[in-house]
């Protein structure tokens, strides 16, 4: 991950502001696009979804942890 933001930094003064922020806005409109294809209601499922596997995840851990103190 450092890679990708020494990157980022590395290029950042050769882009202009105004164009950065360009795209920022453009980013920002083509999420907002996407929104109005999904089905109502969609946005919210999908957060819950995303909490209930990590959720879930975080279980698979902790089982994991407690077996390897019980093994201690």
């Amino acid at each position: 991950m450092a890679e990708k933001t020494t990157r980022q930094k590395k290029y950042e003064s050769h882009i202009p502001d105004e164009a950065r922020e360009h795209f920022h806005a453009a980013r920002k409109e083509m999420r907002e696009g996407v929104k109005t294809l999904l089905p109502e209601g969609f946005l919210e499922h999908r957060k819950g979804a995303r909490k209930e596997v990590l959720l879930a995840w975080r279980s698979m851990l902790d089982a994991a942890i407690k077996r390897m103190d019980e093994k201690a």
